[in-house]
């Protein structure tokens, strides 16, 4: 079994990167962001232009991601995973300077994680390097979740090497037909109604937990047959 968890919306409670653009970038993002909803520019497109509008020296950036919390269970899920030798890694088409400071102000810091890449300072500008992207990613993302899913399957050599996937968005979408257990809520919970994909909704962590220690289990018994 090998877990991949989204980020914004899904471990933490608020999209990062839409907090830090309300609170720091140039007022410009907005055009950005309801260009990519229309369709003119793709969500990598548009996440490369919003970066390079924050405003503020890292300071005020860490400021504004310290105010950020996990989602409910979050926590006991990531012990719960390290204690059974479940790989948990967290995969987002967000940033990772966000994920990363938020993660170890929680302790958390240990855990690997596929994102964008942030470069350079409120002094000197910010871009944004995108390092997982793919061309025709279907999600026309910055980070391609299928590509990084198809990785993991190249390592995985055991019939019982579920892949869990865990995400609430539009970036999701495609990776979710990937994954043996799915674990959705939101946009990507709809989604997965829509066409009819077995799915487990969830409000919080402990709820995906219980889920996986039983499945867990389960792959245990068979194993031992």
């Amino acid at each position: 079994m090998r877990v991949f968890c989204d980020f914004d919306g899904t471990i933490a409670k608020v999209d990062t990167t839409d907090l830090v653009l309300t609170r720091l970038a140039d007022p410009a993002w907005e055009g950005l962001e309801e260009r990519w909803t229309r369709g003119e520019i793709t969500a990598a497109e548009c996440m490369r232009g919003q970066v390079a509008l924050i405003g503020g020296d890292d300071t005020a950036l860490d400021a504004v991601l310290d105010t950020v919390e996990l989602a409910e269970g979050f926590a006991a899920f990531v012990a719960w995973c390290q204690a059974h030798h479940v790989p948990l890694t967290v995969v987002s088409d967000g940033v990772d300077h966000f994920i990363v400071r938020i993660l170890e102000r929680h302790g958390l810091g240990r855990l690997p994680v596929i994102a964008n890449h942030l470069v350079g300072n409120g002094e000197l500008g910010r871009r944004l390097e995108q390092p997982w992207s793919r061309a025709g990613c279907a999600a026309g993302s910055g980070v391609c979740k299928c590509q990084v899913a198809a990785r993991s399957d190249e390592r995985a050599n055991d019939l019982r090497d579920l892949m869990v996937f865990i995400g609430d968005g539009r970036s999701d979408f495609c990776v979710s037909g990937r994954a043996d257990l799915l674990f959705a809520r939101d946009k990507l919970a709809a989604y997965a109604r829509s066409r009819a994909m077995p799915h487990h909704e969830f409000s919080d962590f402990h709820s995906i937990t219980a889920t996986l220690a039983a499945a867990h289990e389960r792959l245990a018994r068979r194993a031992a047959i």
